[in-house]
C-alpha cells in the first residue's frame, strides 16, 4: 500500500507576479539537488530558463556541482514576476518514482487561494499534462495541447492559460525546442 504525501515546499509567490507556474509534484526527496521547485538535477526547468532568459543552460548551476543555485534562481523569479508552485497539495506515489504518470492527486491545489495572494497574475503556466489537466480541471478551460494557450475568465479576472511540454528527460522532446516554448511566456 501507498502512502500519501503533502506538498513540503511553501508556495513562491512574490508579490509583483505576472505569471503562475504549475507543475504537478515534486519528485521524492532523494532526488532533490536543493530545497525548491524543479530540484531534481535531471530535471531541465532550470537549464531551460537559464538558456532562454540569459542564453546560458547553466546559468543556475552552481559552478561544477550538481546542483542548481536557490538564491539566484529566487532572484531571477522575483525580478521576472514569476511564481511558482503545483498542482496538488496532497498525492500518492503509485510506482514510488517521480513520474506524473504514476501520480494520483488526493488534494488539488486551490489555485484561486494562490491566485488571491499575487493579485498582478493574468498568466498561468502549466508543465507538463498532468498539472493542465489540473488546471483545466481548476479553471473550466478548454484542454490544450503543447504549447497552446487560451483565456479564460477565473476568480474575476480575465487570466491566460498556457500549456507547456514537461521539462523531465523522460519527455520525448529535444531540449531546444522545449526551450523555444518556454521562451514565448518570458515574452509576456
Amino acid at each position: 500500500m501507498c502512502c500519501s504525501e503533502r506538498h513540503p515546499l511553501a508556495p513562491f509567490l512574490p508579490y509583483n507576479a505576472k505569471i503562475l507556474i504549475l507543475g504537478s509534484f515534486p519528485p521524492p526527496r532523494k532526488r532533490w539537488c536543493m530545497e525548491f521547485f524543479y530540484p531534481n538535477w535531471n530535471n531541465d526547468f532550470w537549464r531551460i530558463m537559464g538558456y532562454v532568459a540569459k542564453a546560458d543552460r547553466n546559468y543556475f548551476i552552481v559552478g561544477k556541482e550538481k546542483r542548481f543555485d536557490k538564491e539566484k534562481i529566487e532572484k531571477f523569479c522575483t525580478d521576472c514576476g514569476i511564481a511558482l508552485y503545483d498542482t496538488a497539495e496532497k498525492v500518492i506515489r503509485l510506482k514510488n518514482n517521480a513520474s506524473d504518470n504514476f501520480l494520483q492527486i488526493i488534494s488539488p491545489t486551490d489555485i484561486a487561494s494562490l491566485l488571491e495572494r499575487i493579485p498582478l497574475c493574468t498568466t498561468i503556466v502549466a508543465t507538463g499534462q498532468k498539472a493542465a489537466e489540473a488546471i483545466q480541471a481548476a479553471t473550466g478551460c478548454r484542454r490544450l495541447s503543447t504549447g497552446e494557450n487560451t483565456e479564460t475568465e477565473y476568480c474575476r479576472r480575465k487570466i491566460t492559460i498556457w500549456r507547456m511540454p514537461s521539462t523531465s528527460r523522460a519527455y520525448p522532446l529535444p531540449f531546444e525546442q522545449k526551450a523555444e516554448y518556454y521562451r514565448k511566456i518570458l515574452e509576456i
